[in-house]
């Protein structure tokens, strides 16, 4: 989708840019529920209620209600960065600094023709260091900030950047508790540790479905072939925990297989519930 040139001091190492991911998502189109026509959507006059053609629109940017500033096509134009085929690499960082937030959309840079070479010293270079580099690049008209990395499989990853005031700070949410409501005992953290360590295990993406996306196909598949589907009662809501010692103390319990995990009532200890996530993966 992209070729260009990793700029890396005075050394250029020639790449292809390929998307590392390939979203599956439903889609569906609007129809006229009497007909089962496709609906067509119109731009039309928000005023006079006529259709406008395309050639006729042109971008606004609102400044008060129903106050609009024009700006042309050949104006942006002129403010588009200076067209390059080069990722300039300005800093290398290590990837515990950057926070996963920053990240956007993952691609794979590939070396060209005749830049193998180039390429695997700025792999195994950066692989040794433990160091990501971050960098500009200019994509489709647009300056993107990425930070590139080793990945598994000998290949450098690039990843487009938000920018930092793009970034939502967490002390802009009003609903975040006060500190106090936070506080916990050290019974209460060791307890939790213990549950964590109880659960960890090695990151294996592949066990990890989209079950709501295959329900939906299979839905249908099932519609398609004339099965008439019946409508699901609403879930329960999730009772919430009045004592979390105990809620700890019964989770602990049916990790180590002493009792199935729940959210106990309160004052009653342990009770049946959803067994945990650990004990099930090694059924």
């Amino acid at each position: 989708m992209w070729s260009g040139a990793i700029s890396f001091g005075l050394v250029n190492v020639p790449v292809k840019l390929y998307s590392a991911v390939s979203k599956k998502t439903v889609r569906f189109h609007q129809l006229n529920g009497k007909t089962g026509h496709r609906i067509a959507q119109k731009r039309t006059d928000a005023q006079t209620g006529d259709e406008v053609a395309f050639d006729d629109i042109v971008k606004g940017f609102e400044l008060t209600k129903d106050r609009y500033v024009v700006v042309t096509p050949d104006e942006l134009e002129t403010l588009d960065p200076v067209k390059s085929r080069s990722i300039d690499i300005e800093d290398f960082v290590d990837l515990a600094d950057i926070d996963p937030v920053y990240y956007d959309h993952p691609y794979y840079l590939v070396p060209d023709k005749g830049a193998a070479k180039a390429y695997g010293l700025l792999l195994d270079a950066m692989r040794e260091s433990g160091k990501v580099a971050i960098a500009k690049v200019v994509i489709r008209s647009k300056e993107q900030l990425v930070a590139i990395r080793p990945a598994p499989g000998g290949v450098l990853m690039m990843e487009t950047m938000i920018f930092a005031d793009e970034v939502v700070p967490p002390g802009s949410i009003d609903d975040l508790p006060d500190t106090d409501d936070l506080n916990v005992t050290d019974r209460e953290l060791k307890m939790a540790q213990q549950l964590i360590e109880s659960l960890t295990s090695p990151f294996e993406p592949e066990k990890y479905k989209d079950e709501y996306r295959e329900k939906v196909l299979e839905l249908i598949e099932r519609k398609a072939s004339g099965e008439e589907i019946a409508v699901q009662p609403e879930a329960p809501q999730p009772a919430k925990v009045p004592d979390l010692m105990a809620a700890l103390e019964a989770s602990l319990a049916a990790v180590k297989g002493d009792a199935p995990a729940s959210a106990p009532k309160k004052g009653k200890g342990k009770s049946d519930a959803r067994p945990a996530r650990k004990k099930a993966a090694s059924k």
